[in-house]
């Protein structure tokens, strides 16, 4: 039994060291069949918004979505605390009518759940009431959290993108000291998805494996060792995927950052030009912010 143990390597410092990557397990098939098969299970409906929601439009989860991404980056979260948060979000929708005005609460409980489930010290509820503007309450986070894992079924141990970069990452030729930085532009990608509620209508499995393509095509665009037709396939015949349906994810996840960083660059641009003008002699200014309130949403 020994052997079969997890390999840690505990050092010190302010943040948790998680353990490595264990070969026995990323390397046995088992696995990832295992995870193959139980996603569909953690998978929201993809028309929640449409049949269940009144009031709940996609522009206002996605507002509610990057909002939460900003606070899981400003509290330096795990890479899968917001996408598992955001799944817990999206299963919440598919079967509870919800008031638009209790979305900030209920992205606000649902950080909280993942954190619990995904960090070593999970977020406080001190603080997510502070991201809010202390539009919500503290009772309030707690009656809540009550009421999500109630409709959730206490059923938390979801199955997101996050957990198949590994087990498919072992399986690609890619050079060893490429594999984290093809996995941080990955994780970068799921993120991304996560705030698109179009991207729920494809499996975990398939995010994560167009978001390892999308990452390796931008790296190595240059490079004969990949040849994209030939890493579509053999991605596609790790995780059991249609060729088509993987090359169909994969544009779309590349799509949607091209157009975040073009959406995200003509504010920034915007400000820089009259901060310029305003203040001609002036250091540049940090465009950095803590995250607050989501307010536009009732708007």
């Amino acid at each position: 039994m020994a052997e079969l143990g997890l390999l840690c390597a505990e050092q010190g410092g302010s943040r948790a060291v998680r353990a490595p990557r264990d070969p026995r397990l990323l390397e046995d098939g088992r696995v990832l069949r295992n995870l193959l098969r139980q996603e569909e299970r953690y998978s929201p409906r993809a028309s929640s918004l449409q049949c269940v929601q009144r009031e709940v439009q996609p522009h206002m989860r996605r507002m509610l979505a990057f909002w939460m991404l900003e606070v899981c980056e400003e509290q330096k979260c795990e890479e899968e605390v917001f996408p598992l948060a955001m799944n817990y979000v999206d299963r919440y929708l598919s079967c509870v009518p919800t008031r638009k005005n209790h979305l900030q609460l209920l992205g606000a409980v649902c950080m909280l759940l993942a954190s619990k489930l995904r960090e070593t010290t999970p977020l406080s509820v001190e603080k997510l009431c502070i991201y809010t503007d202390n539009s919500i309450t503290p009772c309030e986070v707690w009656d809540w959290e009550c009421l999500v894992l109630e409709k959730l079924k206490w059923d938390l141990v979801s199955i997101i993108a996050n957990d198949f970069l590994d087990h498919i990452l072992q399986r690609l030729p890619l050079p060893q000291d490429k594999v984290d930085l093809v996995k941080k532009h990955a994780q970068t990608f799921i993120a991304l998805c996560a705030t698109d509620y179009t991207f729920t209508m494809y499996p975990p499995s398939m995010i994560a494996t167009g978001s390892i393509g999308a990452a390796v095509h931008g790296l190595f665009t240059s490079s004969n060792d990949f040849s994209y037709e030939a890493l579509t396939e053999l991605l596609a015949s790790i995780t059991g995927t249609e060729v088509d349906c993987l090359k169909a994810c994969q544009e779309q996840i590349e799509a949607a950052l091209a157009e975040n960083l073009k959406q995200s660059s003509q504010p920034q641009q915007e400000y820089s030009d009259s901060k310029n003008a305003a203040y001609p002699d002036s250091q540049e200014v940090s465009l950095t912010s803590t995250p607050t309130d989501v307010t536009d949403i009732n708007l």
